[in-house]
């Protein structure tokens, strides 16, 4: 076992978004921080085993281009494959055409019955061939799921931060101090007038216009007003939108027309503070039209001499303790494995161990845990802290009991109403979405439906009235969309004709998913178990009722293209799926889900809680978590604002701990 001489103010396991977040600010701030990253650069990452070798430089554009997002989910480079269960009941697994028992039977991506052998041949499954379940992509890479993700920046609800709030007696939670954060990191670049009367002193929208996170509004419709169809299509869904989310269709069109630029914003403090509903468009976080995560923000801090050591490649096995105040156990250090793709999820994974290596903080330093849903709480319980029984399956010692680790998992549910065309849309011809097709030229130059994410159009609305926010997130994407399984990606590039409405269910009420171990050995991936629907705890299937009427909704605004064959036909889940109970059997056989998170929740520890409000372990001293496992319940529609949102807090918290 090798252990560095150097000691640092705050080790800091993982650099996504709640991660890369902190340890930048931190760093910024005089402290010494160790970062320690699992996977490697993206970006640097070029020949060898490293990438596809027929495509060595195929990776910074997957990397940068907005559209490319779920391309470079799949990038071999990068990519980390879970594969999950939705349901415990095997016969509802094998219900969606995503499952695979035994993935080592594959030679071709899943057939969906909606749509034919749809993918092409492929070795996608990754390494682990006998992997049971759904696909649930994560990065294992510099920036963490920043570096792959579809760059929606959307802020959450204020009734999300003010429930932590109520739950932990804290004001700091409350949904005006944490709009602060969210200004400080955020660099808004499309709302120029705002940005203007920002530097008079006036800022209505809250907006921030100095942080580090630039977002951009792409401007797709510049890039199809030779496509007439579509044009109609989005004018089309539009007005019947309108009239669907609002009492008085013609005065809410009028308001439209007036403070279009506004209104459509979602981040707009002035709908934010009311849980507006209507037409949006969804702000990416991009600089110059690339993608900007944290593996930008890391870089950048490293390179102005900040004192941030990154340590790529390094697999964090578990914390170190010693003994503290009170009887109480005290993290010291992380322990880690060096080495390329040690970990079972990533593409090629080594069937090398690893070189053994320790790294300490200083006294009175911290542990900071930012692994996210998944791997925070697999680090927590392969460090001995967890629910004693699941500990003792595995050999492990118990050094705090909390039972609540990798409990209260939670997502959202997405299903996806897809319809055909009998042309392909006029935008993507000859798109390869690939570099040199006629689209990547465009990007080139900062124009183009490349500059987008594929978003077209957004709708935020209430599922059912009685519901007491907005909980639906409806936005068209030009493209074959059915979730996610290997080899998915393809279908972006091999069909041109299909527009998806992707329906995304946010404030869901199941909580009863969980993660747990499958070995005591570091480089396995967890068991991870979503419960989905009524086999979880949403005894009333609020749940899939209001994805239904979502279903609903989207049919409403299609079927006048379809009368006039603007659109060809529905094909999922199709016109033999009606309302009611047969969409809601289809839902919950199809849904899918990429917001994981909750598994190491803030609350009371006799309650489940695993963290205080100011992110700290229960139990034990100088270890906090900061990522998306932290959240009690699922905050807003994207949940990445969010996380960069608390680990901006969680830099205010923990610099005040150490000036005092």
């Amino acid at each position: 076992m090798s252990s560095d001489s150097t000691k640092y103010d705050y080790i800091i396991v993982g650099s996504g978004a709640g991660g890369g977040t902190l340890a930048a600010r931190l760093a910024e701030a005089g402290k010494s921080v160790c970062l320690l990253e699992a996977g490697g650069d993206p970006k640097k990452l070029r020949g060898g085993n490293a990438i596809e070798p027929d495509n060595p430089d195929r990776l910074p554009q997957d990397y940068d281009v907005p559209v490319f997002h779920a391309i470079s989910s799949e990038n071999k480079a990068m990519k980390w494959d879970f594969f999950v269960d939705h349901y415990s009941d095997q016969t509802r697994r094998e219900s969606d055409p995503k499952y695979r028992a035994d993935w080592s039977k594959e030679t071709r991506p899943p057939v969906d019955p909606d749509f034919g052998d749809a993918g092409r041949p492929d070795d996608a499954v990754g390494p682990d061939r006998t992997a049971r379940g759904v696909l649930y992509p994560r990065a294992g890479t510099l920036g963490g799921c920043t570096a792959h993700n579809a760059q929606i920046t959307v802020y959450p609800h204020n009734a999300d931060w003010n429930y932590i709030e109520s739950m932990t007696g804290d004001r700091s939670w409350a949904a005006e101090n944490m709009r602060k954060y969210f200004q400080r990191l955020e660099r808004c670049r499309y709302r120029p007038y705002s940005r203007f009367t920002h530097w008079l002193g006036i800022n209505r929208t809250r907006h921030g216009f100095d942080g580090w996170l630039q977002t951009e509004m792409a401007l797709p419709l510049k890039a199809f007003k030779e496509d007439k169809p579509l044009i109609r299509t989005v004018l089309t869904a539009a007005v019947e939108a309108l009239k669907d989310i609002g009492p008085n269709f013609w005065q809410r069109l009028k308001s439209y027309a007036k403070r279009a630029h506004a209104l459509a914003d979602p981040n707009d403090w002035r709908n934010v503070s009311v849980d507006g509903i209507g037409l949006r468009y969804p702000p990416l976080a991009n600089r110059n039209h690339k993608r900007l995560g944290t593996r930008e923000r890391v870089l950048e801090v490293v390179a102005k001499n900040h004192p941030l050591e990154v340590r790529l490649n390094a697999l964090a096995t578990n914390v170190i303790f010693d003994q503290g105040t009170n009887g109480k156990k005290r993290a010291v250090g992380v322990r880690y494995l060096e080495g390329e793709k040690l970990y079972r999820a990533h593409w090629g994974a080594s069937s090398q161990p690893g070189t053994p290596r320790e790294v300490f903080t200083k006294d009175g330093g911290e542990v900071i845990l930012a692994g996210g849903a998944f791997n925070t709480p697999q680090l927590m319980m392969l460090s001995g802290i967890g629910d004693p029984a699941q500990l003792e399956k595995h050999g492990i010692t118990t050094q705090v009991a909390l039972p609540g680790v990798g409990r209260n998992l939670q997502d959202r549910y997405e299903v996806g109403v897809v319809y055909k065309r009998t042309e392909d849309w006029a935008v993507l011809k000859d798109a390869k979405f690939a570099e040199g097709d006629p689209q990547y030229a465009q990007w080139e130059k900062g124009q183009g439906v490349y500059t987008s994410n594929g978003a077209v159009l957004a709708v935020i609305k209430r599922s059912l009235e009685e519901r007491p926010l907005p909980d639906l997130f409806v936005f068209a994407l030009l493209g074959l969309f059915r979730g996610y399984y290997p080899a998915y990606s393809a279908l972006f590039a091999e069909y041109h004709n299909y527009l998806t409405w992707a329906i995304l269910k946010a404030h869901t009420n199941n909580t009863a998913g969980y993660v747990e171990l499958k070995s005591a050995n570091p480089q396995d991936t967890p068991y991870i178990n979503f419960k989905y629907f009524d086999e979880g705890n949403d005894e009333a299937d609020e749940d899939v009722k209001s994805v239904a009427a979502g279903v609903d909704f989207v049919r409403e605004m299609m079927s006048p293209l379809v009368e006039q064959g603007v659109l060809a036909e529905e094909m999922s889940p199709g016109l033999g799926v009606t309302s009611g109970k047969p969409v809601e059997d289809w839902i919950k056989a199809r849904a899918w889900g990429h917001h994981a998170s909750c598994t190491c929740a803030i609350g009371e520890r006799n309650r489940g809680g695993v963290v205080n409000g100011d992110f700290e372990v229960h139990g034990v001293d100088n270890l906090r978590i900061v990522d998306a496992s932290v959240f009690p319940r699922i905050p807003g529609f994207f949940i990445v604002s969010s996380i960069y949102t608390i680990a901006e807090k969680a830099a205010d918290v923990i610099l005040a701990k150490a000036s005092s």
